[in-house]
């Protein structure tokens, strides 16, 4: 018994620190499990910052809206009823264009062909048989031959300084801030994409009879999604072809290039005034060549910045900054 008795008391004697031990060490575990706990809490609590943002990062970015869809102007962008000369146009070149074919070469023209039919009238009668029996046998006339080989080269010469110098700014390079769009040409539609604004490739189809004639549209004339580009902003067109030649026309803004496929051309311009100006592609492309219509709906800034965001697009250089400074103008009038 007494073996019997000192055993347990061993045992007892062994276990009674572990046992008074327990307690303790709970108490530093969950001492240890609060600590995290508070110093987040406090660092909340000093920061409030940090506990708002990521709630901030998860919120969605608002979308903003789209300008409403701008109704054309009868006779401007599109042709006029009974028109014989150009469409008016709304770029520099264009005007430049305009000026030269309706003040210089419709004159020139004009004269050549009236002088030319009457000296024809008047040799017809002058020295017609009845009249003139016994015909002359000159061969030569000095005087004559410098003339008619002098005027000409003078006239060609007045014609080429203008038009010299219009095949010169029609070519000109792009300046660095101008907004670069790649307008691609296939059978039978048009695809838009905006590399500068971070905006995919969409595309642009002819509208039914029905549909143009409720937007107020010129049928044939006008697609479903036009391009948007700024007024006043030099713009750079890459203008390629995915299958066949296409050509991109529009005649009101002076431009015309060709699409061909594996090549980048370019073109650039400037728009003066907001609209909607209409074109077509002019090389014959196939079945559905005349059903591939163009309308450039040009913007104010403000109103072109507010459609690159309403794509989901980003403002580049001096857009964004006129953008921001312009919400930071409004933000300060609503404070």
């Amino acid at each position: 018994m007494k073996k019997v008795r000192s055993l347990i008391l061993a045992g007892l004697l062994a276990l009674a620190p572990a046992t008074v031990m327990s307690p303790m060490a709970l108490a530093q575990e969950n001492a240890a499990a609060a600590a995290p706990a508070a110093d987040n809490a406090a660092i909340s609590t000093e920061s409030p910052d940090n506990a708002t943002a990521p709630a901030a990062e998860a919120a969605p970015a608002a979308k903003v809206a789209a300008p409403p869809r701008m109704k054309p102007t009868e006779g401007i962008g599109m042709p006029k009823p009974g028109e014989i000369t150009l469409q008016e146009q709304f770029t520099s070149t264009g005007h430049t264009a305009r000026w030269l074919h309706d003040k210089m070469l419709l004159p020139l023209i004009t004269i050549i062909s009236v002088f030319v039919l009457l000296l024809m009238l008047y040799v017809m009668v002058r020295y017609r048989r009845s009249a003139n029996p016994v015909p002359s046998k000159t061969s030569h006339n000095t005087v004559i031959e410098v003339v008619w080989t002098l005027v000409p080269v003078l006239i060609l010469l007045v014609i080429a300084i203008p038009s010299i110098g219009l095949l010169a700014d029609q070519y000109k390079p792009a300046p660095k801030d101008a907004l670069t769009v790649k307008v691609t040409g296939y059978q039978w539609y048009w695809g838009y994409e905006y590399p500068d604004n971070g905006i995919p490739e969409f595309v642009s189809n002819m509208l039914p009879e029905d549909k143009a004639k409720e937007n107020g549209e010129p049928y044939l004339l006008a697609p479903d999604n036009r391009l948007v580009l700024p007024v006043g902003r030099p713009v750079k067109l890459i203008i390629t072809g995915a299958d066949v030649i296409h050509s991109f026309a529009v005649p009101s803004l002076w431009v015309k290039m060709d699409a061909v496929p594996g090549r980048l051309n370019e073109k650039s311009f400037t728009i003066e005034k907001p609209g909607v100006y209409y074109g077509q592609c002019s090389e014959l492309c196939g079945a559905r060549h005349g059903f591939m219509p163009i309308a450039i709906e040009a913007l104010p800034p403000a109103q072109f910045d507010q459609w690159v965001q309403s794509q989901g697009g980003t403002l580049k250089g001096a857009a964004a900054e006129k953008t921001a400074e312009a919400a930071a103008a409004t933000a300060e009038k609503k404070i």
